[in-house]
């Protein structure tokens, strides 16, 4: 009897955990694989290039920009400061949450951050589709 209860709180405190854990789990994903890869309202990295001429300043402070690997482009929306080495043309990871027919609402943005600084799965993506232009080993 002690052994079944001992399992049986065992088991809640493991799904306890994985639940706890599931909201903080944050997939990576490049803008062509957004609609199949991510649910609305849930948390994700989008990775891929900033697109050129895609930057726009609104007038509360809101930062838009796209972010692009070569199949397909998703508008990104950001209050607060880029980093320094923001840049269109260059490599961007947006963390922060998707709701389908709205910008990608991010709450974090990442640039790389010296010429040969990609991260893999951006690198991945982007040389999966023949749009990789930068060193060989990312």
């Amino acid at each position: 009897m002690f052994i079944g209860a001992a399992g049986a709180l065992l088991v809640i405190a493991a799904v306890l955990t994985f639940v706890g854990l599931r909201d903080q789990i944050v997939y990576f994903v490049a803008p062509s694989e957004l609609a199949e890869k991510a649910q609305a309202g849930q948390r994700i990295r989008l990775g891929g290039l900033v697109s050129e001429g895609s930057l726009q300043r609104d007038g509360d402070g809101a930062v838009r920009f796209d972010v692009t690997d070569g199949v397909q482009t998703v508008s990104v929306r950001y209050e607060g400061l880029l980093p320094d080495l923001f840049r269109e043309g260059q490599g961007v990871v947006a963390e922060g949450v998707w709701n389908p027919g709205r910008a990608f609402e991010a709450q974090r943005v990442l640039a790389k951050h010296d010429e040969t600084y990609m991260p893999r799965e951006v690198a991945e993506a982007l040389k999966q589709r023949g749009e990789w232009k930068g060193a060989e080993a990312p």
